[in-house]
Parts: C-alpha cells; sequence; structure tokens
C-alpha cells in the first residue's frame, strides 16, 4: 500500500518575521527533498482545512473565538514571547489539523497505509485552552479524537520524539485511558513539563526524559526500555507520530546529538508495532526541526521508512 504525504502552499504564508527558528523555509526545505526521484511512490495531496466542529473535539469554541479575535490585519501580533500570529495564521493552522485529519481518513478507510503531513504551525505545545511554543491547534490530538469519533477507533496513541515535550498533547491526553502519549526529550528544557512521575490518569502517559548532551544509543534505550513496551501494551487502533527532528545535532535550539539514522530506526520501530497491532496505520506529523539541512535530511529518512512500512 501507498504513502500519502499532504502538505499545502498556505504553511509558507503563517510570517513569524525575521530571525525566528519556525519560519517558512522549513517547509520550502522540506519540499526540495520531496521532490527527489526517491520519493515519486508517495500520494501527494493538498490539506483541505479543518472544520471547527473538528477542531473543538480537543479546543473549546471559545479558544478558537479567542484566536480569531487576536488574528491582526496586518503585522504581526504575539500570544506569547515566542508565539506569533499574522493575518494568515490561523488559515495555516486549519489547514495543519486538516492535513492530520485528511491522512486519518485516508489510514482508517485502508486508502493507504501510513501518512506524512508537512505543517506549520507545529501544534504538540498547544494545550486545550493555550497556544504557545509556536503552536495554535494540536493536530494530532485533534486527530486522534476525529479517529475515535468517525471511524470507531478506540485506543489512540502519539508517540513524540520532538526534542521538547509535547505538553499540549500530554494535557489533552491525561484524562482519559484510551488516549496514549509516549515522549522522548531533553530535560531540562522548553516547557518543562516530561517527568518521570508524570503518568496519566492510568499510565496512559509515558515520558522518557533524556540529558543533554544525550545521543543515539541514549534515545534508542530511551525508546526499547520504555516508550515501546508501553505501546505493545497499549495496543493502539492507530499510531499517530509527533515528528520533531530538533533533537538532532545540528539543530540550534537544544542539545542532543541524534542523527537520520536514529529517527529512521524509530520509524522503523513504531512501524513495526503498527504493523503488529494497529493494521500499519501510522499517521506522522511535522513538529519541530530548525537547521535547514538537517531537517530535510531528517524528514528524508522518516518518510522513506514509512514508504518501505507500507510496501
Amino acid at each position: 500500500m501507498a504513502t500519502l504525504y499532504i502538505s499545502h502552499p498556505c504553511f509558507l504564508d503563517h510570517d513569524t518575521g525575521v530571525g525566528h527558528p519556525e519560519r517558512a523555509d522549513r517547509i520550502r526545505a522540506v519540499e526540495k527533498v520531496m521532490s527527489h526521484e526517491l520519493f515519486t511512490p508517495l500520494v501527494r495531496e493538498e490539506a483541505p482545512p479543518a472544520s471547527e466542529e473538528a477542531v473543538a473535539r480537543v479546543h473549546p469554541q471559545s479558544y478558537i473565538d479567542e484566536l480569531r479575535r487576536a488574528l491582526p490585519d496586518e503585522g504581526l501580533v504575539y500570544i506569547d514571547g515566542d508565539t506569533p500570529m499574522c493575518s494568515q495564521t490561523l488559515n495555516a493552522a486549519f489547514r495543519a489539523a486538516g492535513a492530520a485529519i485528511r491522512a486519518t481518513d485516508a489510514v482508517m478507510t485502508g486508502e493507504v497505509q501510513n501518512a506524512f503531513c508537512a505543517v506549520r504551525p507545529p501544534g504538540h505545545h498547544a494545550e486545550p485552552q493555550r497556544a504557545m511554543g509556536f503552536c495554535f491547534f494540536n493536530s494530532a490530538a485533534i486527530a486522534g479524537q476525529h479517529a475515535r469519533d468517525r471511524h470507531g477507533a478506540e485506543r489512540i496513541a502519539v508517540i513524540d520524539f520532538d526534542v521538547h515535550h509535547g505538553n499540549g498533547t500530554q494535557a489533552a491526553f491525561w484524562s482519559d485511558p484510551n488516549l496514549f502519549y509516549g515522549s522522548t526529550h531533553e530535560m531540562p528544557l522548553y516547557p518543562g513539563t516530561g517527568l518521570l512521575k508524570e503518568t496519566g490518569v492510568a499510565d496512559n502517559i509515558v515520558n522518557a526524559p533524556l540529558g543533554a548532551g544525550s545521543a543515539g544509543p541514549q534515545f534508542r534505550d530511551a525508546f526499547r526500555s520504555r516508550i515501546l513496551p508501553a505501546l505493545v501494551n497499549f495496543s493502539p487502533d492507530i499510531v499517530f507520530i509527533s515528528a520533531g527532528f530538533d533533537g538532532h545535532r545540528d539543530d540550534p535550539l537544544a542539545n542532543l546529538n541524534l542523527t537520520e539514522e536514529d529517527y529512521a530506526w524509530a520509524t522503523y520501530e513504531l512501524a513495526e508495532i503498527a504493523h503488529k497491532y494497529s493494521q500499519g496505520r501510522v499517521v506522522s506529523l511535522l513538529e519541530g526541526g530548525y537547521n535547514l539541512t538537517a531537517l530535510a535530511r531528517s524528514v528524508g529518512v522518516h518518510v522513506g521508512a514509512l514508504i518501505e512500512a507500507g510496501k
């Protein structure tokens, strides 16, 4: 079966200002790699906008309305010190969530085996009622709820290997034993959540913090010892990946020393578990990654692994 690739030109229109690390060039770098002949087998689509009803499965309508009121006609406004909005930000955010939903529909109905969504703004820091950390809507959590409500999936898993802990996904999943969140991340680091003792209502939250300077061996050990066994025990109906590549050794925003090979390995491991428990259903969403060369190469091996897993 095929791998679906979803993006949209509007992701270039989300302006974050001069010098901001979460910039449109990230999508341009990914698109350049995806133009290589190795990725010819991809099924390609443009992201549709998510409905407000779909977004409201995670973010209350009052929060959506608050963001709309904050939207500027021109220039930038800042939700917090590092989360700017321009006039096109919410359009991009709705389509980022829409990409995740469309990918979920495609894998749940068997159109494709798995999917990668090259989207921005990212989503895993967005809590149900709080935008932060470059994020506005939590696309992974929204798509997970969509899988439940529209496709009858009961057990939803999100695995997050971004270098920053996905506090928003953890908050959205905390109180439901049928929602699983597993994360490797550097600690101490923004946003300050992700301690081992943060385990959710029914051990459905599994954090595996890594110290500054950790590299592939420590990352893989965290996956083998904590994330993967817990995921197997959970037996998900669908696996979402919050695919942040800012743990790369060349990334400027953190202090891990991962390589492209580590991301490929993690992708294969997650795809194998999905094959055994979830009929191979994997939806991956771009989160962080701010060195353009490292981002492009890492996305390349990640998507390549998804293509191989879908054969």
